[in-house]
């Protein structure tokens, strides 16, 4: 059998140098580009939430990703005359095992990421290189690639052929206009101006929105003092790419600091938007993060969706490329990734005209609601833990059935592992495919997944021991038990069935034996 050709990944940024981990933690070789010369030190993400950490984890890199962030406590809101509105948390912090939000500086995160990778062996690293074009091979089995030095002529293009590749590229997408794939939505006209800063007093562990209309502020207090500061501008203070003066750097921050010339890390002025691409697959050739979805910045979330993006696809990238499953099984992408994506990109934009409003009364009428709603539990709850945010759950592609668990995120409590039930991370014992969990199940139960079938795709089977009860160390699998009770609360809807977890660890199915013939027959038809 021929080894099939490596991926290509196009983008050093963020998301495909965690795509590129993902992948080679997996044993997938790859060729990541990029056409500028380093990691980038531009002002960009700022926010790594729980689910980012988790996916990092999975690359054997939270620990190190760990070491640079500020494990952080929510975002504090402010009304239209500076008083403190709300403190937003969010749901429980360690529901996936790590802090719910963390800020952090991105410039170091990629230092952080391209290190991993450049110690790993199944990875080609490529800076200052671009790419020309996109031939798919006439039977559909490759793509060719047309690389060629950034700056450089055409007599030195050099031709790569890759199994797949990973359009990680950015909202400027060289692959995506190659493939005359256009996006859907608003691009809004508001200039920001945002400025890192150093030498900071700061030492909040949260960030900070101003709703006050004459100038709507984002504060983000980093590690070692130093700090991201926002502000919208008014016509004729600044235009989009234009590096803003310093005596307006200085003048927008002096209600907070006094700053110098020499603690601007650096500063620029922006424009968001809030689109979405038409496609995300073309063949070999799928979008990735701002290739695929672009949002406003104020839910924090375009950096986490993309790396939501490399979650979903690298396992079925590593599926397909070792001929376990189908090239179909890459359709399930787009099809899990979309609506929420989409979901975020219009939240970010509504929370954006809430939250940032220039219109008084508006803000005035923001203002109201949120005391008002803060008088009763169910409001408060509803706003401190932020159950206005859309969830990502997967409603279509590798999902079976309506169980109220199906296509949810499976948390990440603490279990009891034997022999020696010192307490692990439950993604320590799933393994990195498919896992099939038996939540409190009779030996007898596991003889319904003796077909075929159940033997593809990498299958990990655990048993999930609930009741307080310990799990035996010589059982015919691997099984672990509940540590403190949330094992309890998040499988106790699945208790005497079957779960089958994707390794990106959203739920494909909950089933009892009338069930698991459906669940089994969408592998068969998934399976290579």
């Amino acid at each position: 059998m021929n080894t099939p050709h490596p991926v290509l990944i196009i983008g050093g940024g963020p998301v495909g140098l965690t795509a590129a981990n993902l992948l080679a933690a997996r044993g997938i070789p790859l060729v990541l580009i990029e056409r500028n010369p380093s990691t980038s030190d531009e002002a960009k993400a700022i926010s790594l939430d729980d689910e980012s950490l988790r996916t990092l984890e999975a690359a054997g890199l939270a620990e190190r990703v760990l070491d640079i962030v500020v494990p952080g406590t929510g975002t504090r809101y402010y009304d239209r005359k500076g008083r403190p509105l709300l403190h937003a948390r969010g749901p429980q912090p360690y529901r996936l095992g790590y802090p719910f939000k963390n800020q952090f500086a991105q410039p170091e995160l990629e230092r952080v990421l391209l290190d991993a990778l450049k110690s790993r062996p199944e990875a080609d690293i490529r800076f200052a290189t671009e790419l020309l074009a996109l031939d798919e091979q006439p039977e559909g089995s490759a793509t060719v690639a047309r690389l060629r030095p950034t700056g450089s002529d055409s007599d030195t293009v050099e031709t790569l052929t890759a199994s797949w590749v990973l359009a990680c590229d950015g909202g400027r997408s060289t692959v995506r206009d190659l493939l005359g794939i256009g996006m859907t939505g608003t691009s809004h006209q508001e200039v920001w101006l945002v400025a890192d800063t150093t030498g900071d007093h700061h030492d909040e562990r949260y960030g900070m929105h101003h709703g006050t209309p004459d100038r709507p502020t984002v504060i983000v207090p980093g590690r070692g003092g130093r700090c991201r500061y926002e502000f919208m501008l008014k016509p004729g203070e600044g235009e989009k790419g234009v590096e803003p003066d310093s005596e307006t750097v200085r003048r927008l921050v002096a209600p907070y600091r006094v700053l110098t010339e020499d603690q601007v890390e650096r500063c620029t002025a922006y424009t968001f938007n809030a689109v979405v691409a038409d496609r995300w697959r073309d063949g070999r050739v799928l979008l990735l993060g701002d290739a695929a979805h672009m949002m406003p910045p104020f839910a924090g979330q375009g950096l986490n969706s993309g790396v939501r993006d490399a979650a979903n696809l690298a396992w079925k990238i590593d599926e397909v490329w070792r001929g376990r499953a189908d090239q179909r099984l890459l359709d399930t992408y787009e099809a899990e990734r979309r609506p929420h994506a989409t979901a975020m990109v219009r939240f970010s934009e509504r929370l954006g005209d809430v939250v940032m409003t220039t219109d008084r009364r508006r803000a005035l009428l923001r203002d109201v609601t949120v005391r008002t709603l803060q008088r009763t539990a169910p409001g408060r709850r509803y706003l401190s833990e932020m159950r206005f945010r859309p969830i990502a759950r997967h409603r279509a592609g590798l999902v079976v059935g309506d169980h109220p668990l199906t296509g949810t995120q499976l948390p990440q409590p603490r279990v009891l592992v034997p022999p020696s039930l010192h307490p692990r991370l439950l993604d320590e014992v799933l393994g990195d495919g498919l896992a099939l969990l038996g939540v409190n199940v009779p030996d007898a139960a596991w003889t319904l997944f003796d077909a075929p079938q159940w033997h593809a795709m990498n299958l990990h089977r655990v048993d999930i021991v609930l009741n307080d009860r310990l799990p035996q160390p010589d059982g015919p699998r691997p099984a672990v038990a509940d540590a403190d009770g949330r094992l309890e609360a998040a499988l106790r809807a699945a208790a005497n069935r079957f779960v089958l977890v994707k390794p990106d660890r959203y739920i494909a199915a909950v089933m009892g034996p009338d069930n698991i013939p459906a669940v089994g027959a969408l592998l068969r038809e998934l399976a290579a």
